[in-house]
């Protein structure tokens, strides 16, 4: 559906640069778009607390060129990993939610 102004809905602009769901330029596209709203996330609760990727780093027993590369989309991350900065490091908590 077509909005006023000829503007376009987030997934109508998906759908036509991209494809439908399901297919192969579509799903990279959602796959790298997940893995920048973790860093995305994080750097936002990083921030939020006041504190620097150093300190992040510190909290949770990594360094500060991870913390960065997370926040930055350019280091796939473990779920384990993940986990201990947001909780250990950030003091929240991690919930995972699967849509199907």
């Amino acid at each position: 559906m077509q909005t006023k102004n000829n503007t376009v809905t987030l997934e109508q602009f998906k759908e036509k640069h991209y494809g439908k769901k399901g297919t192969s330029k579509r799903d990279r596209l959602e796959k790298g778009y997940a893995q920048f709203k973790i860093g995305a996330l994080i750097h936002e609760a990083r921030l939020e607390k006041g504190m620097t990727q150093e300190e992040l780093a510190g909290k949770c027993g990594t360094s500060k060129a991870y913390i960065s590369r997370v926040e930055n989309n350019i280091k796939d991350v473990r779920i384990s990993t993940l986990q201990k900065i947001i909780e250990v490091g950030l003091g929240g908590q991690m919930n995972l939610t699967i849509t199907l």
